[in-house]
């Protein structure tokens, strides 16, 4: 039986993580800039450190919703059996983005199978 880690969709999960990505490295700058006010001349190398480092960090975010976009074009849509909304699911188990019901296109994980 395949394990959920995450309670969401997979694509929401790499959303989030872009997300945190973003706001890390506009914490991080913001900090570097505030080494200025408290650490004088020094605070200057600070901040510039503290600025690539946060750049850095906003580069990976913009490479994070990259890819959660490429693989989002490809991803399989689906009616979720539990509230009926269009959801996107990656691989062969996911969850629903709005109802978080675990999804499957695998026979062997399915609980019923669907009446034909």
């Amino acid at each position: 039986m395949n394990k959920f880690f995450f309670k969401s969709a997979k694509i929401n999960e790499f959303r989030l993580w872009g997300l945190v990505f973003t706001l890390v490295g506009m914490g991080v700058m913001i900090v570097g800039t505030g080494g200025i006010i408290w650490w004088g001349q020094i605070g200057r190398i600070i901040a510039a450190v503290f600025m690539v480092i946060g750049m850095i960090s906003l580069l990976i975010s913009v490479m994070v919703y990259f890819w959660a976009g490429m693989m989002s074009t490809s991803a399989t849509m689906l009616q979720c059996p539990e509230c009926g909304r269009q959801t996107k699911m990656l691989g062969k188990t996911d969850r629903c983005m709005y109802c978080k019901t675990i999804l499957t296109l695998d026979p062997a994980q399915a609980t019923h199978a669907p009446a034909e």
